[in-house]
């Protein structure tokens, strides 16, 4: 009896650590660490990788390995450290097949690091708009390019709230000549048709303003 549990422990253990098939060592690796993502078992995958860019760097695989590489920091939500790795593998691999999708990641990992609100710090939306106005301009037959539009508009509608709620800050604090210009430039390019009525009105009672004070 205990010789065939052993037997069925034996087995199972077996089946449990059988590797995938693969020609190369490579081959077998990466498809470990596909296995292994698509478990979200993102550390033993990472070694996986590691093992293939360290010991087989001029493999066939070494460049699927240092993307999913970048995939795996996406899906952890390490959006700054994944925007670094889909550049650097853009930079390196400027004729890879699916460099509309290394773009749009870009995009995605800066546009993830946006703030809840647009009162706090939008610089990341800067860079999500060149990279996603990078993928419209190079790669506009991707099925990203919807996305794309979509969240060049609602990035650009926070920085603009945001424009005018520094201006609104200034005029508030009787600051008229700073209100003024900030109105005047949100006018050049206002997509809010709603808001302009009232900055005009601003903008006329801070010339009342400023006048007045000369």
């Amino acid at each position: 009896m205990k010789l065939i549990l052993l037997a069925l422990t034996l087995l199972v253990v077996s089946c449990a650590t059988k590797r995938p098939e693969g020609q190369t060592e490579a081959e077998v690796l990466f498809k470990e660490a596909k296995d292994l993502v698509a478990k979200s078992r993102y550390i033993q995958a990472t070694e996986k990788l590691n093992a293939i860019r360290s010991q087989y760097p001029y493999s066939f695989y070494a460049t699927g390995a240092e993307l999913m590489q970048a995939d795996i920091l996406f899906s952890q939500e390490n959006y700054a450290e994944s925007a670094a790795a889909y550049i650097l593998f853009r930079d390196f691999h400027p004729k890879y097949e699916q460099l509309g999708y290394v773009v749009f990641r870009i995009s995605e990992s800066f546009f993830r690091q946006l703030p809840a609100t647009f009162d706090r710090d939008l610089s990341a939306g800067v860079e999500a708009i060149k990279y996603y106005n990078e993928l419209l301009l190079t790669y506009s037959n991707t099925e990203y390019v919807k996305d794309a539009q979509s969240r060049i508009t609602m990035i650009e509608d926070m920085m603009e709230k945001k424009e005018i709620y520094i201006a609104d800050f200034y005029f508030k604090t009787k600051d008229f000549f700073a209100a003024k210009a900030r109105y005047q430039d949100i006018l050049a390019t206002l997509k809010n048709e709603q808001e302009r009525p009232r900055i005009m009105a601003r903008i006329e009672e801070a010339d009342k303003k400023l006048t007045a004070t000369n």
